[in-house]
Formats: C-alpha cells, structure tokens, sequence
C-alpha cells in the first residue's frame, strides 16, 4: 500500500485509489464537477486541481493515481488560482438563472462558486444559448447552463445502459442531446436529475412547483416494486412534492427507478377520503360507524368457513398482520397475500432472494427464469449489469424475449429447457456448474401456471446440481415484484389448513363457497371484468388508498393510507426489515390500515389485542423476532432449497413463462392515478408500435 503526503500529513492508502479519493481519506475537501463515484472517470471539469511536488503544473487529481512517495497539497495560492481560473471558465457562458433555476439552493455550481469562485469576470463577449433538448416527461432540459461535465451520458451509457445521450460538436459549438432528440427509454433515467451539478437536467413534473427550502424532508422506502429503494420524501403540507434517492449501499446505492420517482403524483389523485356503502347498486358516502356496522353486520351472519381475505401488493406489515388476526377470530382459513397466484411459502429461504442485491455484483453466471428484472426491478437490473461489464459473466435467460441491457443467451420460453438444465442435458448447465459463484433468478411469470410448484422445485434442482448451494454462498433466488410479499409470507398470510388461496377464493365466489371476500389493497387480479364475472354474488369489502379496480366491485369502501402516510414495516426481495415513515397524513376521513381493522374487530364484539402501533409491533416481534431488527437481513437454510428439491417434480405444462405485467408504467393503483405515469406508458407503447414520438421542449 502506498504512503503519500497530503497537507503536510502522512497517510497510507490502498493501490488503485485516485489522488482525489486519497486527499479525501486523509481529510482535505476537493471541489469537483465531472466525477462521480459510481462513474467512470472524464476529467474534464478541472476542478479538482491540486498540486503535487515534482509536477510543473497543477494535476487533474480524479484522473491521477496514487503512487509511492507523491506529496500532494490541495490549498496553496497555486491551487486557488488555479480553480478560481477554472470557475471563471465555466461561468463564462452560464447564464444568470439563479432566481428561477429549480437546482436553486441544491446547485453544486452555485455552491461551489460560493466557495472557490472570484466576484468578477473579466469576460465581456455575449454568452452562447443552446437549443432545449426533448428528452421525454420526465427531463426538463435547458443546456444553456450544462457545463459539459457528461455524468449523463455516463450514466445513461455505463449503468441504465441506454445509449440515447451524448455529446454533438466540438469545442464552443459542444451540446449534450439525445441523438434523435426523442425521449430517453430507460426506467432509470431520472438519475440523471440528481447527477447533474447544475440545473440544465431537472425534474419535467416537479418544474416550479416548490423551493428545496419550503419541503419538509422524511426518510422512508419505496414500495413500487420489491427492491425496497432507500428514498427521501419531500412533502409541503399534505402534498408529496417529490420522491427522491437516499444512499443504501446494499440495497438501491443512491438510484432509483423513475417509477419510485415521478409516481408520486399520484398520491393525490383517485383518492379514497370517506367510506361508501352500496346502496341500491350505487356507492353512496357515509360515515365510519355505518359502514363499519354494515361489515360487521354481514360478518356475524356469515360462519368463518365462508369469508376470505387477499392482500394487495403494497400493503404493509402491520396491516396483514391484524387483518390475519381478526380472521384468525373468525376461524377462516381462507387468506393469501400472493395475488398472482404463486405457490412460494413455507421455509423461509425458497421464497427469498437469497444472494442479496449486493451479493450479485461477486456472482460470475446468472440464469434467469420468467423474468424481466429491467421491468421488475430496475435498480436490481443495474447489478447484473454491473457484474456483466466488470467480468463478462455469461448470462442465459428462459422465459420471454427482453432488451435487458446486457447481452444475454436466450435458453427457450419455458419448463421444457429449465428440466433439460436440472438434468444436466443443456449445455449452460456446465457453464452453471464450471462457475463458482453461480446465481439462478427465479421471477413470478415462471411461478402462475398450474405446474408453478413443479417449475418451483424444478429450479430448487437446477441450484443443487450446478453448485449454487456451496459453503455460505447461496445463488437460489426469488425474485418479488410486490413490496408487500415477503412480509405477507414472513407472518403467514397465507391459507391455513384447508384454506384458499387466491384462485380458490375467486372460484368459491363463483360457486357461492365464498360469501363475503376483504380485498386489503388487492387491485391486481379484480376489475377484470364486471363484478358478477369476477366476484358472483359475494360481498365485496375493499380496503385502500384508491379508486382503482378493488374499489369499482366493492359494496362496501373503507378508505386506508398511502405509503407516505403511515409509521410501517415492509421486507423487501431479500429478506431485509424496513421501516417506513409518514411524510405527511390520509386525506380526509382515511385511517390507518391497522387501526380500520382494530375498529372492526371492535365493532364485532371481538377487539384485537392491541390499541397502538407500538403494542401491534412488539406482538408481532414476539411471534416474528426478525421484525425486530430493521435493516437487517434474517438468512434462511439452504438445507430447505435442498429438501425443496428433492420433491417429486410432478407434471409440466411445457408452456412459455409470462411475465406479471406488460407495462412497466402501470402495475399498481399509485401509478395508475399518477399522470407522468400515464404518459411514459403512452410514450412506451407508441415506442414499441414505432410511431414516432415528438415533444415540447423544456
């Protein structure tokens, strides 16, 4: 390990390092535009200049590596001159927006300028202006004031893996732009917003909307899909203004997909604010005691064997757990969280993705089966991708054809090549077993069919024999797309002896089985017809934040609380307990999810044995202890994958694998009211139709 001299202070760093990162480790701040951690590195800001003895002139420190004996000094009148030169440079052409600029007070322009600017310029020719680019809805653009530091580029090219921005011209005539000035496809692009130093990138919805100062900032997760993104929820009043990234270096690093981002908008409209009751075919308002009293009213009529229950895909843990309780005093067996109809449960280790998100980045073979993670989870996507650009894993997939971002071999559509791979007949199977960190990817379009436990147990084979279960090493993964299904699978929110499961449910409203079904949440499988067609004639109790499909077959509504507006827990794809906070409170008469439910069970005569969240948590430790550490990961036994496999397979279907959406945009009641949602959706389908796409500017 090298020994340098920073500032007259001695230090020894790893080999490998920058000056810049090495300056940093021993405690000196260096300013800088174009590099990023994450990013490969350009050098073409010049900011960070400092001087190193023996040099004749100051050195590009984020492009010089350490070496033995370099003595490095980061404040002298050289090195002032030197950036305040620099600054003087790139403010030449930057016009003065700093009133109306929405990176006003987050611009690292600005603030560096504060910081290592002078207070003249000694430039008097007029300044350029560049064209507004189109880069889709979600971008606002206004390049005059890019300084051509290329973090989008970089980005858009190294992690999404969209090659859409680059750079046109040379010298003052240089401009930043999509090549085709159409919209970026990437479901990652609003990264770009929080990389640019300066406000030539940022936020299309969120344009004028409020100041940085003005928000109330709340730390939370993202419950879009499974990963469980670290995010920062900026909320004026009642309103969420923006959703932004916080750092989780195992989980989102500091990305997040655009519909963590830019669905918030959707947390104001479609919303549920007072509870309805059917009347005469039409809901009708009314209030908390009527319709709490109507529920409780057809409960008592009804024995337990005929009443079920089904969770929806962002519901939180708290409120699965009290509604399991409230049916565990009804004596029904029929509840199940798993809304697509996948068989996972039982043994905690075949459901989780058990390598970790951050584990990916040390596997060196990937087999994905039935799923489309740049679809499912974005940020996770960006891992593989990371591993495939570091080392060229080989990667195969079975299942549907996708753009993925990294090339791939596609192995076939369905059960037929994943059996060939568990009997070590397909030639990727040696490429698997030649690995030593292999991983296989298990999604939900391969776990729906009527064979989903044999493709279950099928891939529980596959790892066995490839070698995916060696030492601490586990590469058998599930892949969730829903925030809400490992918590709902950790308190066993699932059919109990005898019980249904989402398509026996359905099918028992359909042959009077079933008289009464609580959709708590649950959008995704009802609406799909009228309610006769999905439902019969049950009565149909729905629960939720929204307007959507759950609520338009309801009889009776009972209004809950968004994401954003409850203290919850939710454990995303690996297995990790996070804690949710509320940046801000339901609108109207909408309650808490766990609290509509401690006021039914109280109703009913039978009150739940709790009055606060802090009593429901610690019930719920009591009889799960793994809730009790937050941000943690509870491993399972991958002595239960082995016995997994060692199951009969039983009969397969040999038909393709689905996926559990077909657009990306429009997978929840959230994003389905969000507007900016609306249009990516639209934007995508006209993309892959080939229509051609133009915008406003801006």
């Amino acid at each position: 390990m090298p020994t340098i001299t920073v500032d007259g202070k001695e230090i020894e760093v790893e080999a490998g390092l920058t000056v810049l990162q090495a300056c940093e480790l021993a405690g000196a701040e260096i300013p800088r535009f174009c590099y990023h951690e994450r990013l490969s590195i350009a050098g073409n800001c010049r900011m960070c200049l400092v001087e190193m003895e023996k040099s004749p002139k100051p050195i590009a420190s984020c492009a010089m590596p350490v070496a033995e004996g370099m003595v490095l000094h980061t404040n002298t009148p050289t090195v002032k001159k030197a950036r305040e030169g620099v600054m003087e440079f790139l403010l030449i052409n930057h016009p003065l927006d700093c009133p109306i600029c929405d990176q006003g007070g987050e611009c690292d322009l600005q603030d560096q300028a504060m910081a290592y600017g002078v207070d003249t310029s000694r430039y008097e020719e007029n300044k350029r202006a560049v064209e507004e680019k189109y880069m889709g809805p979600l971008i606002k653009t206004i390049m005059t004031r890019c300084i051509h530091c290329t973090r989008c580029v970089r980005f858009s090219t190294e992690v999404a893996g969209v090659e859409e921005i680059g750079a046109i011209g040379r010298g003052e005539d240089m401009e930043i732009t999509t090549y085709l000035e159409q919209a970026v496809h990437s479901e990652l692009s609003g990264n770009v917003i929080d990389l640019c130093p300066v406000g030539a990138l940022t936020s299309k919805p969120y344009a004028f909307s409020a100041r940085p100062w003005e928000l109330r900032k709340t730390e939370s997760v993202d419950v879009m899909d499974a990963v469980g993104s670290a995010i920062r929820v900026d909320s004026r009043g009642r309103e969420v203004m923006r959703v932004l990234p916080r750092l989780h270096e195992d989980v989102n690093e500091e990305w997040i997909s655009d519909k963590a981002r830019f669905a918030c908008d959707g947390l104001s409209r479609q919303r549920l604010d007072r509870p309805y009751l059917r009347v005469d075919g039409q809901l009708k308002p009314v209030s908390w005691d009527d319709a709490l009293g109507a529920v409780a009213q057809k409960l008592k009529s009804i024995s337990g064997d005929k009443v079920a229950a089904i969770a929806g895909d962002q519901v939180c843990v708290e409120s699965m757990k009290s509604l399991k309780d409230l049916w565990g005093v009804l004596d029904s067996p029929h509840l199940d969280c798993r809304q697509e109809g996948t068989p996972l449960g039982g043994a905690r280790s075949t459901y989780l993705f058990n390598t970790t998100i951050a584990g990916l980045e040390e596997a060196d073979a990937f087999l994905l089966i039935g799923t489309n993670p740049r679809w499912e989870a974005p940020v996770l996507n960006a891992r593989i991708r990371k591993a495939y650009l570091e080392r060229g894993v080989p990667i195969g997939l079975i299942g549907a054809q996708a753009d993925l971002t990294y090339p791939f071999d596609h192995l076939g559509a369905g059960t037929q090549t994943l059996q060939e791979i568990a009997n070590g007949q397909h030639s990727f199977a040696k490429t698997l077993k030649d690995a030593e960190r292999p991983v296989l990817i298990l999604g939900p379009g391969a776990l729906t069919g009527f064979d989903a436990k044999a493709v279950l147990t099928l891939a529980a084979k596959v790892a066995v024999e490839t070698g995916m279960l060696a030492g601490e090493w586990n590469g058998f993964n599930v892949l969730h797309h829903a925030a809400s299904r490992v918590g709902g699978l950790d308190v066993g929110f699932v059919p109990g002896t005898q019980g249904r499961d989402t398509v026996g449910i359905l099918d028992g409203c359909q042959n009077g089985d079933i008289e009464l079904v609580y959709l708590l949440g649950a959008d995704e499988f009802a609406g799909q017809g009228d309610k006769a067609a999905t439902f019969g004639d049950a009565f149909v109790v729905y629960q939720g934040s929204h307007g959507d499909k759950g609520a338009h077959v309801a009889d009776v509504i009972l209004p809950g609380a968004a994401y954003t507006e409850k203290h919850a827990f939710w454990v995303n794809t690996e297995g990790r307990v996070q804690e949710g906070k509320a940046a801000s409170f339901p609108p109207g008469e909408a309650r808490e999810d766990w609290k509509i439910i401690r006021a039914m069970s109280a109703v009913l005569g039978k009150p739940l044995p709790y009055d606060t969240l802090a009593q429901l948590r610690s019930d719920l430790i009591g009889i799960h202890a793994h809730f009790g550490v937050i941000d943690e990961i509870t491993q399972g036994s991958a002595e239960d994958i082995r016995s997994l496999a060692n199951r009969a397979v039983g009969s397969l279907s040999g038909d393709a694998f689905g996926l559990p959406f077909t657009d990306y945009y429009l997978t929840n009641p959230i994003a389905r009211a969000s507007q900016t949602m609306a249009e990516c959706s639209a934007l995508s389908a006209a993309r892959q139709t080939g229509e051609k796409v133009t915008g406003t500017h801006g």
